[in-house]
């Protein structure tokens, strides 16, 4: 998995009861785009240091998908 600053991460929930979180790359711990990486969830506004499990997923930030 690699992203860019900007990019978004998609976390989907693990558990039935679990929701879908969405959050936005703003730093980069490797100059390659490997995690972990600095992730502003757009629900809380809180940035913490993540390093994505298999129930994440990269969207890029050019991507012609419109905002959820």
């Amino acid at each position: 998995m690699k992203a860019h600053i900007g990019d978004r991460i998609i976390e989907e929930g693990r558990r039935v009861s679990d929701h879908q979180r969405i959050g936005v790359v703003t730093a980069l711990r490797h100059e390659d785009g490997t995690p972990p990486y600095v992730v502003r969830w757009l629900d809380t506004e809180h940035e913490a240091l993540l390093f994505p499990g298999s129930d994440c997923r990269i969207e890029p930030a050019h991507s012609s998908r419109p905002p959820r």
